[in-house]
């Protein structure tokens, strides 16, 4: 029996073709480009090692039938066989804010700090009423199966706990601080020297560093670098892939040096030699300051790698193949990496090597509701609708805007500009609010090419339909990152995405029933 595997780059057909032959023998050809190898190569890849006897570009695989037809197996469970480009270039409409000048913002009275953390709003107050803080207090704890604290992010007199919206879309409890005309900071813990330190001090400093991700998710950064036996590469994420979105790019440019430094604090928190940065090609200014800056420093192992501009270039697993050549199930950690985004990196070294937590955020506002879009700096808790007063407002003789907390592919569309900053956020895209007729499935097959994940969004929305739950489950809803790609490339104008978070939701109440 014979199995030919083959990837055609120019018109990204089907990895398959003439399942029936008569020798046992797996053949595969593919392309040079990163983007294409796609996942069925990558797993069969991974899984055959060094058995190959041939590494052109035609690939002759030998006795490994059983395990390569368990995985295409495995994969034709929840995956399409057509996989596609998996990834599409997008209008970035950077250009609205990447060359103007950050502005420097605060608010005339009050920040509510969100008592919220990820999914977690179970908190262990640390002040009260009438306490006077400073920027760096202490102000909580968060409780949950990997807590972090929060930091207040200016000085001033608590004032209590109110209720407000939330960009997770319920109401969260917020902490209440009126500011004070000192704005007074204090180091909010000893720095330490990381040269000297031990793996578990690392690791335990950025845990009561209060150090969460910054690319949206919001995850306590300390939880990925406790276990690092099997960790071989360390890949820092600096694409910034959504429309709109230059905070990052922004907040690196003005201070390379502590990026690189937390680059290479968190490398030696990840054990590992190899770490790989991945910028796109189209900001050779921020490719220049970082080389400058590793070169400058003599910091081993650490490379700066161009990526491509298409999106979604700067979800994990998309960048991970392109950097790579490896795929995993659930988290990097599977095939031996850790991904972490730039910004995360000089919030590690602010802490480590000044004491400071964090307490201004760099956030992007853009899109055409705005008059003036640009990107700030402000307190964390600083109110959205205070923020875009300051700037210069919304646009004029407009009925509909739309505001989105996030970047317009994965953010989430908001009912009220009373939303305040919080830790993880990088952006506030105001659009024009424009309905578009939603038609009849073509049944064109774009949202499957194109998925990241490999998934068949028209499959899972069926079974939405269906309400059947084991179909869904089946189709690998769960592992959708909600890039938002399917609905962007659908000519349909239907709301793919929204299916398929529906099919999770359906499949979490489910799990939580059980």
């Amino acid at each position: 029996m014979r199995f030919e595997l083959r990837y055609d780059i120019q018109a990204f057909v089907s990895p398959f073709s003439s399942p029936c032959r008569a020798k046992p023998t797996f053949a595969f050809s593919y392309g040079k480009n990163p983007l294409c190898d796609g996942i069925w190569i990558a797993e069969v890849m991974s899984f055959l090692g060094k058995t190959t006897m041939d590494y052109g570009p035609k690939l002759i695989l030998m006795g490994c039938l059983p395990k390569i037809e368990s995985i295409v197996t495995e994969r034709k469970k929840s995956m399409s066989l057509l996989l596609g480009p998996m990834c599409q270039h997008i209008p970035g409409k950077k250009g609205l804010t990447d060359h103007s000048d950050v502005k420097r913002l605060m608010p005339a009275k009050e920040v509510y700090i969100p008592l919220f953390a990820g999914n977690n709003s179970q908190i262990e107050l640390l002040v009260s009423e009438g306490d006077h803080v400073f920027i760096g207090t202490r102000l909580a704890n968060t409780k949950s199966a990997f807590p972090v604290p929060l930091y207040s992010s200016v000085s001033g007199t608590v004032k209590g706990v109110t209720k407000r919206p939330h960009n997770s879309l319920k109401p969260q409890q917020h902490l209440v601080i009126e500011l004070d005309e000192q704005q007074e900071a204090i180091q909010a813990f000893p720095p330490m020297d990381w040269h000297n330190a031990s793996h578990d001090e690392l690791v335990e400093f950025v845990k009561e560093s209060g150090i969460i991700g910054q690319g949206g998710a919001g995850f306590p950064t300390y939880v990925k670098y406790q276990k690092v036996e099997n960790i071989n590469t360390l890949v820092i994420n600096a694409v910034e892939c959504e429309p709109y979105i230059t905070a990052d790019y922004k907040c690196v440019m003005d201070y390379p040096e502590q990026f690189v430094h937390g680059v290479r604090i968190l490398q030696k928190m990840a054990e590992v030699d190899t770490v790989l940065i991945g910028v796109k090609k189209t900001h050779p200014d921020l490719i220049n300051a970082i080389r400058e800056e590793i070169s400058r420093e003599h910091a081993a192992g650490i490379e700066v790698r161009e990526v491509p501009d298409v999106y979604p270039m700067g979800g994990e697993r998309t960048l991970i193949r392109t950097l790579l050549k490896r795929e995993y199930k659930r988290l990097p950690g599977e095939c031996g990496v850790i991904v972490n985004n730039a910004n995360t990196a000089i919030l590690v070294a602010r802490a480590f090597e000044m004491g400071q937590a964090q307490a201004k955020k760099y956030v992007t506002f853009s899109g055409e509701g705005l008059k003036y879009p640009t990107n700030v700096l402000v307190p964390v808790g600083m109110s959205v609708a205070e923020i875009i007063q300051q700037i210069g407002g919304f646009v004029e003789k407009q009925e509909s805007l739309k505001l989105i907390a996030g970047g317009p592919m994965m953010g989430k569309t908001m009912v009220s500009d009373q939303i305040v900053i919080d830790r993880a956020m990088n952006a506030i895209t105001v659009l024009k609010n424009h309905d578009e007729e939603e038609m009849t499935c073509m049944r064109c097959g774009n949202c499957t090419q194109h998925c990241p994940i490999g998934l068949q969004p028209v499959r899972i929305a069926n079974a939405v339909k269906m309400n059947d739950a084991e179909e869904m489950e089946k189709r690998g809803a769960m592992q959708c990152i909600e890039c938002g790609l399917c609905t962007y490339v659908c000519p349909s104008h239907i709301q793919v995405t929204e299916n398929v978070r529906k099919a999770k939701r359906t499949l979490m109440m489910k799990a939580r029933k059980k």
